[in-house]
């Protein structure tokens, strides 16, 4: 009677509704307690032979399960929507298999499936699936460091989910606040991470509050405010590894070492560096930033620890292999196989809108010519600029260091030369200050400004300004620009050591504010940019390696 009894309760649950059974899936505490209902969900699906609703079932079941499970019921929904011959439900299962793999950071795999999506999505009438699309696309950007694209696709997500989805509208504006973060712009990031904690707080969804909360803790050690970036990231840490984020934990305990390096408190910042590079031993994770762990832990056991230097050396170099690979695999895809669909999709649609007028063939034509005439035409520029760079690079290689200014030196003649109106002692005294302050490396503090070089030389920033651009042709941050370029250059050719630097360490080397900065005047005075300097200097020392 027993059995009967379960058995006439369990097939009464087939004859529930669906919202019914999702209510009570809903409702249940843990997995156990939901498991007749998702079975039961699946169960009825499959016997109305509802292709839709199978997806939802193994979609279900998919959101209950372990991570360890979640691919199984990925795969499962990508058959059923397939025999189903549905391509909104094919384009659906196959965006959550990816989003599954991008879980897992396994980014590769995690792209091939949301460009699978997008193909079977173009036609598609639902913008929330199209839109859901485009964000897991912008975290592809966003990893790559395409932040700009990322921004653009972010923002017209963060636009429809506002009124549509609570969670994906905070994760939009959490995204938002990275990508200000990465770009340097750290009073935007904060302005917008406060807004995300205040429309958190208004919508009732507190899940992405420790992840808003690590990303201002990132922004105050860039703003360095030490111990509040410290009190911040700890704060997070206990939710992050609660929901199993490796990705997050690692990049918190990076910023905390961080922070304990410029508190002067090494010891418990190469714990944390240790930590980081436990969670790429133990998960393959690595993001290219967290990378210069690997620097200070190399340095601080170079003295002291040879074993331990070429253990970290090794690591370092395994890491490398693994972010050269990834980065170029997702690069070609994303622009081949994402960015590329988007340009011929918008120009279909222009063509569609012209076809009632009588003029599609000739426009297709037309817009095919202009295709072929801008890709040959940026072929064409890529070969062209890379054989510049080629020669700038190797017109680098020969030039000997940059010449200081000495009190010797040829002046111009008067006929070349603005009148300066200046006293000659003045000027000699400024131009002997000028060849002390290069031959001491003056020039690599950070925040220079006329003014306080100036007062440094016992004069004023207008008569510095005049003898700079008289004698050196430059206005005064072109000068200290040039100055720094020229050190770090001479670094890169002479110590092998500087060509593993990021550019952010060679922006620090050289006393820029921020890596944007140091690469602008990098390209401005060299021609080409330090990546492919660098590239090609390993390429002409590759003995010395």
């Amino acid at each position: 009677m027993s059995q009967d009894k379960t058995t006439s309760e369990k097939y009464s649950l087939y004859s529930k509704s669906y919202s019914y059974l999702d209510q009570k899936i809903e409702e249940s505490s843990d997995l156990n307690a939901a498991l007749p209902y998702l079975r039961a969900y699946l169960v009825k699906a499959q016997n109305e032979q509802n292709g839709a609703e199978i997806v939802n079932g193994y979609k279900n079941l998919l959101h209950a399960s372990p991570e360890s499970q979640r691919l199984i019921y990925a795969d499962s929904m990508v058959l059923a929507a397939t025999r189903a011959n549905d391509n909104e439900l094919i384009g659906a299962a196959y965006l959550t298999k990816g989003i599954v793999y991008f879980s897992r950071k396994q980014h590769i795999k995690a792209l091939d499936h949301y460009l699978l999506a997008n193909r079977y999505l173009i036609s598609s009438k639902d913008p929330y699936l199209k839109n859901k699309v485009k964000y897991n696309i912008a975290n592809i950007k966003y990893y790559l460091g395409f932040y700009s694209e990322a921004i653009v696709l972010y923002t017209e997500c963060e636009a429809f989910f506002r009124n549509e989805n609570p969670t994906a509208y905070i994760s939009c504006l959490h995204s938002l606040g990275l990508c200000h973060n990465r770009m340097g712009d750290y009073t935007q990031s904060n302005i917008i991470n406060k807004f995300a904690l205040e429309e958190s707080q208004r919508l009732g969804t507190p899940d992405m509050i420790p992840y808003i909360m690590l990303s201002q803790g990132i922004n105050q050690y860039f703003l360095k405010q030490y111990p509040e970036s410290v009190k911040q990231i700890s704060a997070t840490l206990k939710a992050i590894i609660e929901d199993g984020d490796f990705a997050n934990e690692s990049v918190a305990y990076f910023y905390l070492g961080k922070n304990y390096m410029a508190l002067k408190e090494k010891a418990t910042a190469i714990n944390y560096f240790k930590k980081v590079d436990n969670i790429f031993d133990k998960k393959g994770y690595l993001r290219p930033d967290l990378r210069e762990s690997y620097e200070i832990l190399i340095k601080d056991n170079r003295k002291h620890n040879i074993q331990g230097e070429l253990y970290y050396i090794n690591r370092l170099l395994k890491a490398d292999s693994i972010l050269n690979t990834n980065y170029k695999n997702l690069s070609e895809k994303i622009h081949k196989e994402y960015d590329t669909v988007e340009l011929l999709r918008a120009k279909n649609a222009v063509e569609k809108q012209l076809s009632d007028k009588k003029l599609g063939e000739r426009l297709f034509i037309f817009l095919f010519l202009v295709l072929f005439l801008i890709i040959l035409f940026l072929s064409y520029r890529y070969y062209r600029v890379r054989e510049k760079y080629k020669k700038r690079f190797e017109k680098l290689l020969r030039d000997v260091e940059p010449e200081n200014i000495t009190v010797n030196a040829a002046r111009p003649s008067a006929p070349t030369l603005d009148p300066l109106n200046l006293k000659e002692e003045v000027i000699e005294s400024i131009l002997e200050n000028l060849a002390k302050f290069e031959q001491k490396h003056g020039y690599l503090q950070k925040d220079l400004t006329v003014g306080k070089v100036a007062e440094a030389f016992g004069t004023n920033g207008k008569y510095l300004s005049k003898v700079i651009m008289a004698y050196k042709g430059k206005k005064f941050i072109n000068y200290i620009n040039d100055l720094k370029i020229d050190h770090i250059v001479t670094l890169l050719k002479t110590e092998r050591k500087y060509r593993r630097y990021t550019n952010k360490a060679l922006a620090e080397e050289a006393g820029f504010s921020t890596t944007q900065h140091f690469t602008t005047a990098f390209v401005k005075k060299a021609l080409i940019t330090p990546t492919f300097f660098i590239t090609e200097l390993n390429k002409v020392y590759i003995n010395d390696e």
